[in-house]
């Protein structure tokens, strides 16, 4: 078994069956505007997701440095440390692509827990 191989990619772009692998919602709130179907989604994880008061916070104007800190934090809880193992063994058999509604998934959350789930 080589790498995992988890990938960042827009819930609003079309799905890539050969090459997404699980297509793993990493948000909150679901999507404005795109139906269960078109998203392909197969997880949906929320507990690894920022928590409601960590979004609020951010988007009423706290640093990145922070957030990063903050979301570091609500990862290492209990319910959200169990989801992680869960998700990393998904990643460990085979692709994982994370989604996400923000406009640049690589500078997001998703890549924070995509750092997570690395080996």
């Amino acid at each position: 078994m080589s790498g995992r191989q988890v990938r960042l990619r827009r819930v609003y772009d079309p799905p890539e069956p050969e090459e997404d692998g699980v297509r793993v919602l990493v948000d909150r709130l679901w999507p404005r505007g795109l139906s269960k179907e078109a998203a392909a989604v197969d997880e949906w994880p929320k507990a690894v997701t920022p928590s409601g008061e960590l979004r609020k916070w951010f988007h009423g104007g706290g640093s990145a440095e922070e957030f990063r800190a903050r979301y570091e934090a609500e990862l290492a809880g209990a319910e959200a440390g169990a989801e992680l193992e869960r998700l990393r063994g998904l990643a460990a058999a085979g692709p994982m692509t994370l989604l996400t509604a923000v406009r640049d998934p690589a500078d997001s959350h998703a890549a924070i827990l995509a750092e997570h789930l690395a080996p």
